[in-house]
């Protein structure tokens, strides 16, 4: 299946999971959607439950099933906690790093200034949203595209970043200073219910 494109709001009323981790999709209808509006929502089994978790973390990321499945095979031969190592292998990805930095508002936002070559890391264009970045990478802006006022207005509005990442914002660069530790990562996410699917 390829990316999904539809409407995000739509997908995190379903799953009851803001998928853009601000809250504003399920403010004004909390409830799945549907012709039917409020309805009783049916208890799940176990498999229900992991495959919702699945669901909302690869909606999250903006993964394909099949980018997904391979990074979580790749956390399985790294040392740690499988769990632990598969979240920290999505927050390594460049279009993820881009969004931590600040430079877009959303992780589809993201991937999409990688993708059309906006985006220098140590001073090379890399348009690959699943590039691995190491810690020490400087990314920056390319020179060209720092007068881009969606960068621009993003970078205004984002009040704080994560403490992995050091920016900054006048000269649109950042640095990947270190991975991020488990109680840096979305705390709604149960990556256990993920490990429980895919080993069931």
């Amino acid at each position: 299946m390829a990316t999904y494109r539809g409407s995000s709001w739509k997908k995190a009323r379903r799953l009851s999971f803001s998928i853009l981790e601000n809250g504003k999709e399920l403010q004004r209808r909390d409830y799945a959607p549907g012709q039917h509006g409020k309805t009783r929502r049916v208890k799940l089994t176990n498999y229900g439950l992991q495959l919702r978790e699945k669901q909302r973390i690869r909606y999250m990321y903006n993964l394909t099933e099949k980018q997904f499945l391979n990074t979580f095979k790749k956390a399985k031969n790294m040392d740690g906690v499988h769990g632990t190592n598969f979240l920290i292998l999505l927050e390594t990805r460049l279009d993820n790093v881009v969004y931590r930095m600040g430079f877009a508002t959303t992780r589809r936002q993201a991937r999409q200034l990688v993708n059309h070559g906006h985006i220098l890391v140590n001073g090379k264009k890399v348009d690959i949203p699943s590039y691995n970045v190491k810690t020490g990478t400087v990314i920056e802006v390319k020179e060209k595209s720092r007068s881009n006022t969606f960068i621009t207005e993003s970078l205004e509005a984002r009040v704080s970043l994560p403490a992995f990442v050091e920016v900054d914002k006048d000269a649109k660069k950042g640095t990947y200073v270190r991975l991020p530790e488990r109680n840096e990562i979305s705390k709604e996410v149960n990556e256990l219910l993920v490990v429980e699917f895919y080993n069931r």
